[in-house]
């Protein structure tokens, strides 16, 4: 405990520093179309607020315009319905300064009022000048938003593979609490398991997603916990190979997690939510600048939860400091720092009876009421961006995290060959892991935008290097604690005691890597571009078992290397429309040795995808499609030579195929109303296998997933303007679990168990103004039921009918 609190308290310190170092800014004037009324929303009768909203000439919404007050550090941007706020200003007249590339820069003078709110409505006109380089329509689409899970600014419009990123908006109108919520808006992308109901197992595109597919702020995240989502202000998903950037990653697709960022601008809320099973979650939120060039933000929350299911419970404390310095006018420091305390109940679900799931209630726990996993995790991370000039930037980012848990409870059913009974009989045996894991990555990433001639370019070349140092405690297992009876709980008098388990075995895994890459979007003319670059890895993968009762050890070191390019076309044929096809290379680290005793080399993954981006009614619609095949033709697999039948001498001699569809449609707020919807086909089959049946589906992967999305705000003033209301819909299709059939194992008993699709809906209602906020949402409105299964051993029912209520408070 005392070594994560270490990691966070020198940011707390920064916290309370104090800057003498003062700001000017000068900004040119120009004419501006307003109107102006004022109520009552602020009660501080020593300051005021400004709100209102900013449209373009032809009546759109504005969003993303900058507005600063100036000779302050206050400031916003304006949401896609082109409305801001700036509150708890001063009173007197201030004047507030608009910008926008492709809008002429304006300025408005404002009086504010004591414990008075000011409407200010403006209508901004646009730069011809700019306008022969940019096409700016006062707001962006989907499409146009650069994101920053590629390490440079590229427009998804430019980029040869699809993207989706869920905003802050969307979270707060779901009320998403996991990271399950958040993908019922994603599509491909999907939850695959939910183990000992202290994880969530995320995969896309038939592959898993590991903790090197998991990125906060960039970083590898361990994903072996629930991230908390109240402290993100989005979720970005790249999906399809991302092995040119990050090295060793699975060949789906990688998550970056978002977090909130300081701001100038002062403000905060404090929160309070309630739902089904005693849950209740207070949190908080406070931002501000502690001088014209240093910000800060501190968020957190508790949370404290009972469970649909009996006995279970759970309890997480969270905390997010971050800092932002201006150490110049073209350099900023940006330091993050977040800490999480989990604690729940084991609950490895309701087992399998030869291969099929039981009729048990869905409320039914299995566990003991002492078992446990118990998570803690810190992390640190400093970026440092500094701009060269007007061309080149440099980012150098350095980071920590530390994860450590302690699991001890029943083993899984089914698990060490205590196989549940077809009259329900269950012989429960005792488990317990220790987990320490240490963290470090340091990268630097130097960025340019230039043309050469005629053509443009967007370059990133970078370097990065990280290491994992993960130790893993082996207990001995009990076998038999007690046996219960999944269908009649009262058959047998169950214990409740805690035996000691002895420690066993430590298993030493160090992970070395380094990489270097070059990537550039090279412009060739208006309609056609190229996505180019290559990376270099190197990879050093140890393993130290040693057996604790006698110190005796056994190491294993392994190196590897490989190249990863990438290529992508895409074709403009306008501005508001890509084709684009592409070419990725990736590799998976085996481990094992071959039949001489040489370590495995490494799995290389081909991957092939094209699509259509469009955007659509200018810009109000973004509707994208893609197909895609993913091919990893050297699948390490058992060994058959010689009668082998020991599963650590292995052979490259599987092919696992994924081929598929994506859908996705985004619209932007018109009217209220906005929406987003997505569909997918994935089919993903063992292609070639010397163990397993040809052509049959890979595990937990399902065939199609579907999700749609609709939100309704009235903006009309009077009565009910700020009421919201949303319905979300997602679809998940048949899967598999259980265990691939081994064609090499005479009269096999392994078997899958088919999943039958199902479908959820979700409602939300909600009535926000500046101040405050009241939500609520039901989620599974039908009481669907379905289950995440791990293998035949960890089958988690979903959750039934729940509803929530949150009240939030701003200032």
């Amino acid at each position: 405990m005392n070594q994560r609190i270490h990691l966070i308290a020198p940011l707390f310190a920064l916290f309370f520093a104090s800057s003498g170092v003062t700001f000017a800014s000068n900004i040119a004037s120009s004419s501006t179309c307003g109107s102006f009324f004022v109520d009552n929303d602020d009660d501080d009768q020593q300051h005021g607020s400004v709100k209102g909203r900013i449209i373009t000439q032809d009546g759109q919404p504005a969003a993303f315009v900058t507005i600063s007050v100036k000779g302050t550090a206050k400031g916003t941007t304006t949401s896609d319905d082109g409305s801001y706020q700036l509150r708890h200003l001063t009173i007197g007249e201030h004047t507030l300064v608009m910008s926008f590339v492709g809008l002429q820069t304006q300025k408005q003078t404002v009086t504010v009022q004591p414990g008075q709110t000011t409407q200010l409505d403006l209508t901004l006109q646009e730069t011809a000048q700019q306008l022969g380089e940019v096409q700016v329509r006062g707001y962006k689409s989907a499409n146009q938003v650069p994101v920053s899970v590629g390490k440079v600014a590229i427009k998804p419009l430019d980029l040869p593979q699809s993207v989706a990123v869920i905003d802050r908006d969307v979270l707060d109108r779901q009320q998403t609490l996991r990271l399950s919520d958040v993908l019922m808006n994603t599509n491909g992308v999907y939850v695959m398991g939910a183990t000992g109901g202290y994880q969530e197992e995320i995969a896309g595109r038939g592959f898993a997603f590991n903790s090197s597919n998991t990125f906060k702020n960039g970083v590898r995240y361990n994903n072996g916990v629930m991230p908390e989502i109240s402290s993100l202000e989005r979720v970005e998903v790249l999906k399809g190979s991302a092995a040119i950037l990050f090295g060793n990653v699975a060949a789906g697709g990688i998550l970056n997690l978002v977090t909130k960022k300081p701001r100038f601008e002062s403000g905060g809320q404090v929160a309070m939510r309630v739902g089904s099973f005693g849950f209740y979650k207070p949190s908080f939120d406070v931002y501000g600048g502690i001088s014209q060039n240093v910000a800060l933000r501190l968020n957190g929350t508790y949370e404290n939860s009972r469970s649909f299911r009996d006995e279970v419970k759970g309890e997480r404390i969270y905390v997010n400091p971050s800092l932002l310095v201006k150490l110049g006018n073209r350099t900023e420091l940006l330091l993050e720092a977040d800490y999480l305390k989990d604690s729940r109940t084991l609950d490895f679900g309701i087992g399998a009876i030869n291969y099929t799931i039981p009729n048990i209630p869905r409320d039914r726990f299995l566990g003991t009421s002492w078992g446990y996993n118990r998570i803690e995790q810190a992390s640190t991370t400093a970026t440092l961006t500094h701009r060269l000039n007007d061309v080149w930037q440099v980012r150098a980012t350095g980071g920590m995290q530390n994860f450590t848990s302690d699991l001890f409870g029943i083993l899984r059913p089914n698990g060490n060959n205590q196989f549940i009974k077809t009259n329900g009989d269950w012989v429960r045996g005792l488990q317990r892991t220790g987990i320490n894991e240490t963290y470090w990555i340091g990268q630097v990433d130097l960025t340019g935008i230039f043309s050469t001639g005629g053509i443009k370019h967007t370059l990133l070349i970078g370097a990065d290097a990280d290491q994992y140092r993960t130790n893993t405690t082996a207990y001995t297992n009990l076998a038999v604690y007690d046996t219960i009876n999944v269908f009649n709980p009262a058959k047998f008098r169950l214990r409740n005691d805690i035996p000691t388990l002895t420690a066993r075995q430590l298993t030493q895994a160090p992970i070395n890597r380094a990489g270097v890459y070059v990537q550039d979007l090279i412009a060739l003319s208006e309609k056609w571009k190229v996505l180019a670059g290559l990376r270099w890895s190197y990879q050093q993968t140890g393993s130290t078992v040693t057996t604790l009762a006698d110190s005796k050890a056994s190491t294993v070191t392994t190196f590897d290397d490989a190249f990863t390019p990438r290529l992508g076309l895409v074709y403009q044929p306008r501005q508001t429309t890509a084709l684009f096809v592409s070419y990725a290379n990736s590799f998976a680290v085996n481990t094992g040795v071959d039949v001489a005793g040489n370590a495995l080399p490494p799995s290389f993954i081909n991957q092939y995808e094209a699509g259509i981006k469009n955007d659509l009614f200018n810009g109000f619609l973004s509707a994208n499609a893609t197909v895609y095949q993913i091919k990893n033709s050297n699948l390490a697999q058992t060994s058959l030579q010689n009668g082998n039948t020991n599963t650590n001498i292995k052979e490259l001699a599987g092919e696992v195929t994924s081929r598929g569809v994506e859908v996705d449609v985004k619209s932007k707020t018109m009217r209220g109303i906005s929406f987003l919807a997505g569909y997918s086909y994935n089919e993903t089959r063992y292609t070639q296998s010397n163990t397993y049946i040809v052509g049959s589906l890979l595990r937990y992967n399902p065939n199609h997933t579907a999700n749609a999305s609709v939100f309704y705000t009235v903006q009309r003033s009077g009565f009910g303007q700020g009421v919201q209301l949303g319905l979300t819909a997602f679809y998940m299709g048949e899967r598999m679990a259980g265990r691939s059939t081994r064609t090499t194992v005479a009269n096999d008993a392994f078997r899958l168990i088919p999943l039958p699709a199902y479908s959820q809906l979700n409602a939300s209602v909600g009535y926000v103004r500046p101040r405050y906020a009241i939500r609520a949402n039901m989620t599974n409105l039908f009481d669907v039921l379905s289950y995440n299964v791990h293998d035949d051993n960890s089958i988690n029912p979903i959750a039934p009918r729940q509803v929530s209520a949150t009240l939030s408070w701003n200032w």
